[in-house]
Formats: C-alpha cells, sequence, structure tokens
C-alpha cells in the first residue's frame, strides 16, 4: 500500500529520524508514537462526523491493559490465561457508586464482556464506562480470549468529535522501521477514505514519540 501524497522516501527518513532521537535521549519507558492530524475544509459542527475502527498489522500498544468482565466460564478462562477479570458479584461491589466506577475505568485501557453480562452493564454500574469511551466489547464463548485481547490492543479507532485535530497511537519505538511504517500507511490511507473529500481534507499529518519533537510529514 502507498500514500499517495507521501513518498514512502520522505516518510521513511521522518521514522529514522524520529526513531534515533529518541534513542539518543533513552528514557526510563517505551515511548508510544502517535500520530496528529489536523483537518481542513471540514465544519464539525455541520459535516457529518466520522468515526471507524481499523486493525493494524502490529501491536502499538502491547502494555494496554484489559479486564474481562465476565461470568464463571470467562473468568476461568481469563485467569488462566493471565487476563485480569471481574465476575458480577465484584461489579455489584461498586454499588453503581460513580467514584469507584471512574476509578475502574481510569484502571484499564479496554474492557471485554460475557453475552449474559454486557445487558446488565448499565444496570450494575450506570453510565460511567461508556462516558469514559469504554464500553465493554462483546465476547461470546467460541472465541478464544488471548485472541481477542491482541485484537483489541491491533485496533484503533478514528472518531470525529467538536475539534479539527486527531491524535492516534500507532505503535512505540521498541517496532521496528518496517513495522511503523506499515501502521502509518495503513492509518493514514483508512482515515483519507473516511473523509468526504479524501486529502483536501487534510491540513496536516504529523508523528512524534511520546516526549520527542513533531516531524511533519504532510
Amino acid at each position: 500500500a502507498t500514500m499517495s501524497k507521501v513518498s514512502r522516501e520522505f516518510l521513511r527518513q521522518h521514522i529514522d529520524e524520529m526513531l534515533t532521537e529518541s534513542a539518543e535521549k533513552k528514557r526510563n519507558f517505551t515511548e508510544t508514537i502517535e500520530l496528529q492530524i489536523m483537518l481542513k475544509n471540514y465544519d464539525p459542527s455541520r459535516d457529518k462526523r466520522f468515526s471507524g475502527t481499523l486493525k493494524l498489522p502490529h501491536i502499538p500498544k502491547p502494555r494496554m491493559k484489559i479486564c474481562m468482565l465476565g461470568d464463571q466460564k470467562h473468568c476461568d478462562e481469563a485467569k488462566a490465561a493471565g487476563i485480569e477479570a471481574m465476575d458480577v458479584d465484584a461489579l455489584k461491589k461498586l454499588n453503581k457508586d460513580k467514584k469507584l466506577v471512574k476509578k475502574l475505568a481510569g484502571k484499564y485501557d479496554a474492557f471485554m464482556a460475557s453475552p449474559t453480562l454486557i445487558k446488565q452493564i448499565p444496570r450494575i454500574l450506570g453510565p460511567g464506562l461508556n462516558k469514559a469511551g469504554k464500553f465493554p466489547t462483546l465476547v461470546t464463548h467460541d472465541v478464544n480470549l488471548s485472541d481477542k485481547v491482541t485484537e483489541i490492543r491491533s485496533t484503533i479507532k478514528f472518531q470525529m468529535k467538536k475539534v479539527l485535530c486527531l491524535a492516534l497511537a500507532l505503535g512505540n519505538v521498541a517496532m521496528t522501521k518496517e513495522e511503523l511504517e506499515k501502521n502509518i500507511v495503513l492509518a493514514v490511507n483508512f482515515l483519507v477514505s473516511l473523509l468526504k473529500k479524501n486529502w483536501q481534507n487534510v491540513k496536516s499529518l504529523i508523528i512524534k514519540t511520546t516526549m520527542g519533537r513533531p516531524h511533519r510529514i504532510y
């Protein structure tokens, strides 16, 4: 796949520089690499807001914390696979307390839920998880939980809010240049396909590491 408006050479050069700069200033954590998108000719109040999800070929956030809200079978499976889990009783103990639900939402990056539980979540927890943008992903019993975790960690969401800027984690500095390039190209092409006027809606594209300087690629 290629990006019609960004040459591969130019992109590779910036990925190179970004990784070199990150390696020179060794941080005591693995920096995330994010793509920042500025839009133009787009009015969030009038134009149709877009959203889409894309599964990347290489996991951008391997350390993403995920919790299984499960029935007994799913909780047992989760524990066996080293995935944190909570059953219905544990959720009921939160007593719909907004602070506790908010704390739960803050503790994990994403949630999965069994079919029997997902329907009960609004009743047991209130709207807290939904408000945090972390409503659980439904998982049926024929799906392998570890595979589902990998899928959630690989999936990015494009969601247009009221502002003209979007930022997405697309990788980290421990990935190879080729892996980063693949993720960036796929994500940019997917985003452009969601936009009404495609590239005419893109003002700028920037890649940067958590602590690094911005590299403008378009």
